[in-house]
């Protein structure tokens, strides 16, 4: 559940951004710019949150009174094992140590739903947390990391978990919109795992991004799941994917190695803390996803 600390919602004059050259960073720094608000984006190329001196060099770059946007963490694709665990940890670690000694007007942590067990059919804020990966592992550990931190401070903390994430700066390439959209682009076909039954909640990375941007404006603290409410099966992604791109899309389907699951999210909590926000309706998403994704095909066939 959030709590707004903002008496007037604003948005603060400097928003850091951890992680900014990846998906969600990117996200986020293009919708501060839209609003014209300084936005600095911090990469591994600037400071490595994995070494030691990544304390000194955070308080090189973030200045008392700014907010911290954390959107860094080392993604499943690269690394599913106990040491990529670790490196996760480590910059978790970097950063608590920096915020102990900094002066920060707001934090925001961009976590995951694979904080739940991925059993729980219906996920609300009080679904108790059970990671089954070592990504969720990681997320959960690291929100107690800065809970613990802050504890006791006047700096709110907003802890975010979107669910599936799409949109074309995600490179992850797993199983669903992005990889549909890429292959439907190259190859003309979309494979589904057996006849793609599973429902899943996706979220448009533009609409995380926003939602971060009225966290900011609110000076919001506490724990919200971002997503869309409304879970659809992948051979419907596959589907609306076929209908957007006007050309013959073939849909195949492989052997299923796991059983089927379903997951869904309640809501309530979204509406109760953002009352008119709304998200990019599935089929807009895509449509907009496959635009900017086709250009990068293109452009890499020129090339």
């Amino acid at each position: 559940m959030l709590s707004h600390h903002a008496v007037m919602p604003q948005m603060p004059s400097r928003v850091v951004v951890l992680g900014g050259s990846g998906c969600v960073g990117r996200a986020v720094v293009r919708q501060l710019q839209v609003q014209e608000t300084e936005a600095i984006p911090v990469s591994s190329r600037d400071v490595d949150l994995c070494a030691a001196e990544a304390v000194a060099g955070l308080h090189r770059i973030i200045r008392p009174g700014d907010a911290l946007v954390i959107a860094a963490a080392i993604t499943p694709d690269h690394g599913k094992d106990s040491g990529t665990l670790l490196s996760n940890l480590s910059m978790g670690q970097h950063v608590s140590a920096f915020l102990r000694q900094a002066a920060l007007a707001h934090v925001i942590y961009i976590s995951s739903d694979a904080v739940y067990d991925e059993r729980a059919g219906l996920i609300q804020e009080a679904t108790p947390t059970a990671p089954a990966s070592f990504h969720g592992l990681m997320h959960l550990v690291r929100e107690r990391m800065l809970l613990d931190v802050l504890r006791g401070s006047h700096v709110p903390l907003a802890i975010l978990r979107p669910t599936l994430l799409y949109g074309a700066d995600d490179t992850h390439n797993g199983y669903g919109p992005n990889r549909f959209l890429r292959s439907a682009l190259t190859s003309g076909t979309i494979t589904l795992f057996g006849d793609g039954e599973e429902r899943r909640d996706h979220l448009f990375v533009t609409d995380l991004a926003r939602l971060i941007s009225l966290c900011l404006m609110a000076q919001s603290d506490g724990i919200l799941n971002v997503a869309t409410g409304h879970a659809v099966s992948f051979a419907e992604v596959a589907r609306l994917i076929a209908e957007v791109s006007g050309e013959d899309i073939r849909i195949e389907r492989s052997a299923r190695s796991a059983p089927v699951t379903h997951r869904h999210f309640e809501t309530a909590e979204l509406v109760r803390a953002f009352p008119s926000f709304r998200c990019t309706p599935l089929r807009l998403g895509l449509a907009e996803t496959r635009q900017a994704l086709r250009g990068d095909v293109l452009e890499a066939k020129r090339a």
